[in-house]
């Protein structure tokens, strides 16, 4: 770590310590040159994938999109934020844990679809009714009868 002070590439670690929960790690420094002390936080860089979509091109993972669809789906239900958050974090969880570099749009979909699935049905049928462009009554009643089913 260089000394933002005089720029020297060398320093000592006097204290470390864990913030907002373990997710990042506070760290005082000092300079060995120059005597400076200074504070650092560290974070672990999570990289998610890239996302192939259904033409074949590349996106950077949007988790400003996933929220999006997720809220839309869960509009004007008794879904809690929280609940959604914990989702958001499961799905980013799952798809970080793949260890892919990309990963198809439409297994992103699946996991939102069984993240909504455990959140609440009418949620899960909202988004099935779009993610799987469902063209007519008969579509809806089917998906309908397959979540009965599993219950």
């Amino acid at each position: 770590m260089h000394c933002p002070f005089c720029s020297f590439q060398d320093t000592k670690v006097i204290d470390s310590r864990l913030v907002t929960e373990g997710g990042q790690v506070r760290r005082r420094r000092e300079c060995i040159e120059c005597g400076e002390r200074f504070t650092t936080f560290e974070t672990a860089e999570l990289v998610m994938p890239k996302v192939i979509k259904g033409d074949g091109s590349r996106q950077p993972f949007d988790d400003a999109k996933l929220k999006a669809g997720i809220l839309r789906a869960v509009e004007k239900r008794p879904v809690s934020v929280e609940a959604v958050e914990e989702s958001i974090i499961g799905i980013q969880s799952r798809l970080r844990g793949m260890g892919e570099r990309e990963v198809n749009a439409a297994k992103i979909g699946d996991l939102v679809m069984e993240a909504l699935r455990k959140l609440d049905q009418v949620a899960f049928v909202r988004f099935a009714s779009v993610y799987r462009r469902f063209k007519d009554v008969s579509e809806f009643r089917d998906e309908i009868e397959r979540l009965e089913s599993k219950e």
